[in-house]
């Protein structure tokens, strides 16, 4: 069994990369990516804790893409982290990330929610402050009961504390992925909010642009969900790959490598994803 998508302490993870790797030993993972939000800094302590051992590590980061509906993430794999348009690109991602951080900050203090930058920093770990800090913030001091009610009332798309920040397009991302050696892959595409047809559509022009794959084994996937997914890749000629989106105590109840319980990535997924390579 293999997981292609958490995320460790660099980003909105609780786990630092070798707490990942040494939990994906004890459960009996072969294969485990690590794809942090818009950063790869925790990648050479992921690489380095899993050496000489029986976890293959694989390298991987998470970047956000703009879409018309919904959300869509572009995760890539094997890139070359010191490649200079992929460092230029990333530092603007952050930039722009901390600008917005700035302002949500603002706005939830505005709407009478007594936090501070130090209070959401705490939260964020090594590297990248993101919303579900923000929600960790107001789950301590009892203004949310949880994070989806802190997200429905106030952090998500377009509700009060929200703020916009810049993000690449998504044949931009591929590209970029690309670019720097990698491969791209479409992450769970339920978040995109669209339907059948469309999204049989925008597999196949996203194919056409360089994308490997599309993640179509992923925890919040139903069981429908997953076969229509697996139906049109194989139309789109795209590799059916899997994760769990692991955050540790972030996102409780879904658990490396299974899910919510019932996830399991094929094997061989990786070997096909990897032959994609260059």
């Amino acid at each position: 069994m293999i997981d292609l998508h958490c995320h460790s302490t660099f980003s909105d993870g609780s786990l630092t990369p070798e707490q990942l790797i040494g939990e994906a030993a004890k459960i009996g993972l072969s294969a485990l990516a690590l794809t942090d939000h818009d950063t790869t800094a925790g990648l050479p302590r992921f690489l380095a804790a899993a050496a000489g051992g029986l976890v293959r590590a694989v390298p991987g980061v998470e970047l956000s893409v703009d879409c018309s509906s919904g959300v869509m993430h572009m995760l890539g794999y094997w890139m070359d982290v010191a490649n200079p348009e992929l460092v230029r690109q990333m530092e603007w991602i952050r930039d722009g990330r901390t600008m917005r951080n700035r302002a949500m900050l603002e706005k939830l203090n505005a709407l009478g929610f007594a936090m501070t930058w130090d209070e959401v920093q705490s939260f964020a770990g090594e590297d990248v402050v993101g919303r579900p800090h923000f929600a960790q913030v107001m789950l301590q001091k009892g203004y949310a009961k949880d994070k989806n009610e802190a997200f429905d009332k106030w952090l998500g798309d377009g509700k009060p504390g929200y703020a916009d920040r810049p993000r690449l397009t998504a044949e931009v991302a591929v590209a970029l992925i690309r670019q720097a050696g990698g491969v791209a892959v479409l992450a769970h595409p339920f978040s995109l909010r669209i339907g059948k047809d469309a999204m049989a559509s925008l597999f196949i022009e996203l194919a056409a642009t360089g994308l490997a794959g599309v993640e179509c084994y992923y925890s919040e996937h139903s069981a429908d969900l997953t076969k229509d997914y697996l139906e049109m890749a194989k139309k789109a000629n795209l590799v059916p790959t899997g994760g769990s989106d692991f955050h540790g105590e972030v996102s409780p109840g879904i658990s490396l490598g299974s899910g919510f319980g019932g996830l399991n990535v094929p094997d061989e997924v990786l070997a096909q994803l990897e032959a994609r390579r260059g």
